[in-house]
């Protein structure tokens, strides 16, 4: 496996990135149609993108960053079948050499299904792990979301 620092894509990488998404995400995050992915895609400012690419070079894992509010946020996914094995800590990795502060929505429950309806895990633990402060204190609570900021500084 190997990461690829890519911001163009061709349209059948842009499906495989659709349907990480749609499958690695609760089913509520989901972009019904390619249109509607492409949308959210273009509506990002100032994305950089990184690939988990295997040896047959397909695209497993998937991290953006990206400006809100000016702050640089981030996502990161990953093909179920690759979870649990350090995948995820690359992909981060790599942001993290590309950044100063990263910050992130992230799920604090598991209430929520995938597309596959198993149950979505939250990543908290992991970030916690990473080097990753919880501001318990600032949520995002709406009827997609129930979710805590974390926040990473680079302290060199």
């Amino acid at each position: 496996m190997k990461v690829v620092h890519q911001n163009s894509f061709s349209e059948k990488e842009k499906e495989t990135l659709w349907q990480l998404r749609n499958n690695e995400y609760p089913v509520q995050f989901g972009h019904e149609t390619f249109q509607e992915f492409e949308s959210y895609c273009n509506a990002l400012v100032k994305t950089e993108n990184y690939v988990l690419i295997d040896s047959g070079n397909v695209i497993q894992g998937w991290a953006y960053t990206f400006l809100r509010d000016s702050e640089v946020w981030f996502a990161i996914m990953l093909n179920y079948q690759i979870q649990g094995k350090g995948y995820g800590r690359i992909l981060l990795e790599e942001i993290k050499k590309n950044n100063e502060d990263l910050n992130g929505w992230v799920i604090d429950h598991e209430n929520d299904i995938k597309r596959n309806n198993k149950k979505y895990k939250s990543p908290l633990e992991f970030y916690v792990l990473n080097g990753f402060d919880v501001l318990a204190d600032i949520r995002l609570e709406n009827e997609k979301i129930s979710a805590v900021k974390i926040n990473w500084k680079n302290n060199k």
